[in-house]
Parts: structure tokens; sequence; C-alpha cells
């Protein structure tokens, strides 16, 4: 009896392993390449640390691009099966009219969520103070530069004439240059922002996204070949960020928090929190996933503003809402 209740239970084990490796197995992996790593993009890693992928059965490979050109490159090459990047990779990838045109089929962020951070702390900030300072910007013709430049030119303050941006630093080494010495002020994401104010490293001054305003800044893609011909998996991946969004907004914040752990091992839980409240009150998130063709045509004006857009692209041609608006229907109503 004792052998047999043994091997009973041993083949409940295998079985009960077995059903587990099948379930893993089960999951369809996505290869996602996002464009850098940061709390900006909060929503998508509460996805995947709140197991709401899972629950759509999605098991996502996440890899780091380091900017947009090369997380557009590990997209057009099939490296990737969907992108986190600026919706201006998309813009410029079109005007170059490849034969398998990326759709954007999420907008995840509604406005730039970098930091102007200087080397002291200003109370009374104005952005006249930047006259004749040197402002690390970024990649030329990237988002973050273009948004820096529009709030810069809303002030009076243009490049080469009263300003200088530096545009040679490579968009992630930007904060490292800035603390060896380079520049006057530099922008940066959270939740370096955060971080390096806290050393006292630098300081954060202005939020550039609530003075160049509304604007497309973060989106998901994937080629139109992708996007065609799997149009089930992109609905499960809408969703599950979809429910991810609903939890930011009904959870507390230390809890939402203590999940992003997960993700941002290195970092401490109050830099965490410190970036979650930099984001919700800049009202970074856009919350319906949806590109809006005002907001994409005013990302043109903003290209066009930076002299970075010889001719402009059609909505239609470029971002596809179909999905995205059944999947909130089905979340939040």
């Amino acid at each position: 009896m004792k052998k047999l209740l043994v091997l009973i239970i041993s083949v409940f084990v295998f079985l009960n392993m077995f059903a587990c490796t099948n379930t893993k197995q089960d999951k369809t992996e996505i290869k996602v390449n996002e464009v850098t790593h940061s709390i900006f993009y909060a929503p998508f890693y509460v996805a995947i640390e709140g197991g709401f992928f899972e629950d759509e059965g999605l098991n996502i490979d996440l890899t780091n691009g380091g900017g947009s050109d090369a997380s557009m490159t590990a997209l057009l090459s099939g490296s990737c099966d969907i992108a986190l990047l600026g919706p201006e990779t998309g813009i410029y990838t079109a005007i170059g009219n490849p034969k398998d045109l990326p759709v954007i089929f999420a907008q995840l962020t509604k406005r730039d969520g970098s930091f102007l951070m200087g080397r002291t702390k200003e109370e009374n900030f104005s952005w006249g103070n930047l006259k004749g300072k040197e402002i690390i910007a970024g990649r030329r013709g990237g988002s973050p530069a273009m948004s820096l430049e529009y709030a810069l030119n809303k002030n009076g303050l243009f490049d080469g004439e009263n300003v200088t941006l530096n545009y040679d630093v490579q968009f992630n080494l930007t904060a490292a240059a800035f603390i060896g010495g380079t520049g006057d002020y530099v922008t940066m994401f959270e939740p370096t922002a955060s971080e390096y104010q806290r050393e006292g490293k630098a300081y954060i001054v202005a939020s550039v996204g609530q003075e160049s305003g509304e604007v497309p800044f973060t989106c998901f893609m994937a080629k139109r070949s992708f996007y065609e011909n799997n149009q089930e998996i992109v609905k499960k991946f809408t969703t599950a960020l979809f429910k991810a969004i609903k939890y930011i907004k009904e959870t507390d914040v230390n809890t939402v928090g203590n999940l992003l752990l997960k993700s941002f091992p290195s970092t401490s839980l109050q830099s965490i929190v410190d970036s979650l409240n930099s984001y919700i009150k800049i009202d970074a998130w856009q919350t319906d996933l949806i590109m809006k063709k005002s907001s994409f045509d005013r990302l043109q004006d903003i290209m066009e503003n930076a002299g970075e857009l010889d001719q402009r692209v059609e909505f239609s041609d470029l971002v596809d809402n179909k999905i995205t608006e059944d999947c909130y229907k089905e979340v939040f109503n």
C-alpha cells in the first residue's frame, strides 16, 4: 500500500510538472525591443510583472535598443515582433517607403517624459535662465531633442543664437556626460532624474513635457505583415496593456512601486515611487492608447520646427487604431 501510494504521488508530481511545462510552452513568445528602460513606460512593465501578459497567454522576451534608430532596425530586420519607440522614427521610416511599413497600433505616452536637470537647485526656475547656456539634448531628430527645442522656441530661445544644444552625445550616455562635466543642463528620464537629484548630482528644474504640451511620444509598432497576420496576438498584447493601466489607476502608488522593483532591481523603492508620482503629476500616459490624428499632425509640426521633416506622412498610412479601440471598450466598459 505504501509503495502504491508513493507511486501514485510520484505520478501525480510528474503529471503536475508536465502540466506546468506545457502551460509555459503553450504561451506565445513575443519579442519586444524597447528604446530605453525607463519608468516612463510603467504600464508596460506592470503588464509584465503583474502577470497581465501571461493571463493573455503571452510571454514577453524583452531587449533594449538604446535608441529609436536601433529599435526600428530591430523591428524591420525581424529581430523583434513589436518595438516600443518614438513615433517620429516611424515617420522617418515611412518617408523611406519600405516594403513592409511599420504600423503604430498603441500610443503609450502623450508627452515628453524627460526633465530638465541643472547643476544647482533653482527654486524659481525660468526658461530665461537658459540664455547663453549649453544643454545636452540627445540625438538630433529624436523626440526628446525636438520636444526640448520646441519648448525652448516657445520661450524665445534658439539654438546657435542665445542657447547651445549639444547633439553630440549618444542618447543613453547623456547623463554620464553631464556628470562628467559636459554642458550646463541636460534632459533625463526617470528613474535617473530622481536618483541623481537624491544623490545631489543634478537637480530637476522643469518638465519638458509640461512645457512642450501633449504630443505622441512613445508608441508600440509592428511591421504591417505581423500586424495583419497576428491580429489575435496584437489584441491580447493590447488588452494586457489596458489591464495594467487600469491597475495603476486603481492601486496605491507604493504597491505599484513594489511591483516595478522586479523590472528595476538596482533602483530603490523610493526612487521608483518618486518617478511614478512625477509621471502621474504631468499626466504622462495615454489611457486609451489611441493616437489621434490631431496629435499625429502636431508631432509633424514639431518635427518641421526642428528642421527634421522634408515631407509629411498621412495618418492612415502609419496608424491603425481598430484593435486598440475594441480592446479599450472591452476592458474599461
